[in-house]
């Protein structure tokens, strides 16, 4: 069974798939065999007669990923809404059992595993029975804040790390992304987040980077 790490966010559009590649990327050309999960995709584009996860296609070709796109992930939606609404809206509500076997299916096809998380951490998964915290919590691995490194990101990242230490969720780090080097405001959100939690801050990434500058050993010891 492959060791596990799931990357969730502040919010939605904050960078996680974007993280998510350059960080399997990483683990990859180090000859790590690293690979990737999602369990639930809204927003799917449709060719022809198929639904196509977008997420799990762009982190499968930016890391160079040979595992088929239907076994990354387990439900695709079209609608570009909640995961919750959109099972709603086409059928085939999330099954926690499904998440867990295909998780577990992929796992055995690697040595490291990175889930990516729908949304933000309260994203609703399915209606009145499960959130994304609760995929989480049955994976049983750790989870690593994909945060903006702009303006606003003090306030949302310290209620994603609270909320997540009040669910007993292990919070490994937060990754800054869009970060800028020199800019006085961002600097200065990273050494706040930092100083005031106490959670490392693990890469802070470029806009348009192609690679995450961290230590791969360092990147392999958030893994559980």
């Amino acid at each position: 069974m492959a060791k596990g790490l799931f990357i969730t966010a502040t919010g939605t559009d904050a960078g996680k798939t974007f993280v998510t590649a350059l960080l399997s990327k990483k683990l990859r050309q180090a000859g790590v065999n690293a690979g990737y999960y999602k369990a639930a995709l809204s927003g799917a584009e449709r060719r022809g007669d198929r639904l196509i996860p977008g997420d799990a296609e762009y982190v499968k070709c930016i890391a160079g990923i040979d595992t088929p796109l239907e076994n990354m992930v387990s439900y695709i939606y079209e609608a570009a809404v909640s995961p919750h609404l959109a099972s709603e809206l086409e059928g085939n509500p999330v099954e926690l059992e499904k998440v867990l076997t295909d998780y577990r299916a992929v796992s055995s096809m690697h040595d490291y595993i990175t889930v990516e998380g729908s949304g933000g951490i309260l994203c609703p998964i399915r209606r009145n029975t499960y959130m994304l915290e609760d995929l989480i919590k049955a994976m049983g691995i750790g989870i690593v804040i994909v945060a903006p490194a702009g303006l606003g990101t003090i306030n949302d990242t310290l209620l994603t790390i609270e909320y997540a230490k009040g669910r007993e969720i292990p919070v490994k780090g937060v990754i800054l992304n869009w970060f800028h080097p020199g800019d006085r405001m961002e600097e200065d959100n990273r050494s706040f987040i930092e100083g005031y939690t106490g959670i490392p801050i693990l890469a802070c990434i470029k806009e348009g980077a192609e690679e995450m500058e961290a230590e791969t050993e360092l990147l392999l010891n958030l893994y559980e």
